[in-house]
């Protein structure tokens, strides 16, 4: 696990600006800055605010990759900074069968895929009023392109924030992630926390 989310709410308190006050969502955790200025350390500091709720919350459903996404490969140095999926900050982990293929991070070979059996988990949340608020686990499962030709071998699904399922359609997942035919549909995290980014 990264070390940088394990400082304390005070340390971040005192290194970023953030507030002991209370509140029920972020575990006393605010944050005065505007999104589009917080630092990458701003941003690890975020996720340590919201990194055991996510899990907690999650997992109080009964879905399968909630239960176990966190023993994962970590595709990425920390979260990244809002962009797709609402503009939430996202954090992504892949199963064993797809991380090796993913981390390569492939974005110029059509003829890239990923293996079948790859499951694809990225926490998402935002900032709002200052604090923290958790958004849906993402879902990509990779499966035989026969099995699912409409999203190329694709299909999506979620869990909400509060660990029940997330009613999701098929068609606007992909009419997103399509688009990024020359990485099968894979939207990769920003460059700036890619494994191996200088």
């Amino acid at each position: 696990m990264n070390t940088r989310l394990l400082l304390s709410a005070a340390m971040l308190a005192a290194l970023f600006g953030t507030s002991a006050a209370a509140d029920s969502h972020a575990d006393g955790c605010t944050f005065e800055a505007e999104i589009p200025d917080f630092t990458q350390e701003q941003i690890d500091a975020l996720y340590a605010c919201v990194e055991a709720e996510l899990l907690e919350n999650y997992t109080s459903g009964d879905n399968e990759v909630a239960a176990v996404y966190r023993e994962w490969g970590h595709a990425q140095t920390g979260p990244a900074a809002p962009g797709f999926h609402g503009g939430r900050f996202l954090n992504t982990f892949v199963n064993d069968v797809g991380y090796d293929a993913y981390i390569q991070y492939e974005e110029d070979d059509e003829s890239f895929e990923m293996p079948v059996g790859t499951v694809i988990a990225k926490e998402s949340y935002t900032l709002r009023e200052n604090a923290p608020r958790r958004g849906p686990l993402f879902i990509m499962t990779r499966v035989a392109t026969d099995e699912a030709p409409d999203t190329d071998g694709w299909v999506y699904s979620a869990v909400q924030p509060n660990g029940n399922p997330m009613s999701i359609s098929q068609a606007f997942c992909h009419d997103c992630h399509g688009g990024f035919a020359f990485s099968d549909s894979l939207g990769y995290p920003a460059v700036e926390v890619r494994l191996g980014a200088e």
